[in-house]
């Protein structure tokens, strides 16, 4: 267990959004406020920790011929209480992300994190594996949220600050860009995706130089 690769694999090389593209469908969907990512990403983490775990602890009595159906179950009873649980304490929330809450069940960042790493390595990896997957989600859908609600309503933290309509940074009077449509998703989503890995390229070719130094 290497907690330092883990959280680099989860942040930024192995991230299940900018690197492994996974997710798609709800980052898109859903990344139009700082209250969506927020809470979509708090309880994409929650589920993958919970699964992760109790798969991991369970690896072993699994039969493989029916893992991935073993998977799912498990997955959907966790979805279900972080579902009834938004209902319960957040219906704002609940309202706005929807339907995408009971799809985390066929997520492939969920159920990928459970068949490549959960089925094959102890609780406490599993554990903290489910933490930076989780963690790494959240920033690059926060990173999106910002970005297509600045741009888009010219406003930062809708649904959570000043009484829930957000900051205004851009004045009313000047023109919103129309990221908050889908096409403006797509496309933010891409410069997030090629900053990501502008950035990665040049951490890489430092780490070669100063390799070469020595």
């Amino acid at each position: 267990m290497d907690i330092k690769k883990q959280l680099k694999e989860g942040l930024l090389t192995k991230n299940p959004v900018l690197v492994q593209l996974l997710g798609m469908c709800s980052t898109l969907a859903i990344s139009t406020s700082l209250f969506n990512g927020l809470g979509m990403g708090i309880a994409v983490t929650i589920i993958l920790i919970c699964s992760n775990v109790l798969i991991s602890a369970l690896r072993k009595v699994i039969p493989s011929q029916i893992r991935i159906a073993a998977y799912i179950v498990i997955i959907a009873g966790f979805v279900t209480v972080v579902d009834l649980l938004l209902q319960a304490f957040l219906p704002e929330l609940s309202e706005s992300l929807g339907v995408f809450i009971p799809l985390i069940v066929v997520n492939c960042i969920i159920l990928g994190r459970a068949e490549a790493f959960a089925s094959k390595n102890g609780v406490v990896a599993s554990l903290l594996d489910g933490l930076f997957q989780g963690i790494g989600y959240t920033l690059a859908l926060v990173i999106v949220c910002v970005i297509r609600e600045l741009l888009g309503a010219g406003t930062f933290g809708g649904g959570l600050l000043n009484g829930g309509e957000g900051i205004r940074i851009i004045p009313e009077g000047y023109p919103a860009m129309q990221l908050v449509m889908p096409v403006g998703g797509f496309l933010v989503l891409g410069f997030v995706i090629a900053g990501s890995q502008f950035l990665m390229k040049k951490l890489e070719t430092r780490k070669m130089d100063k390799e070469a130094a020595k």
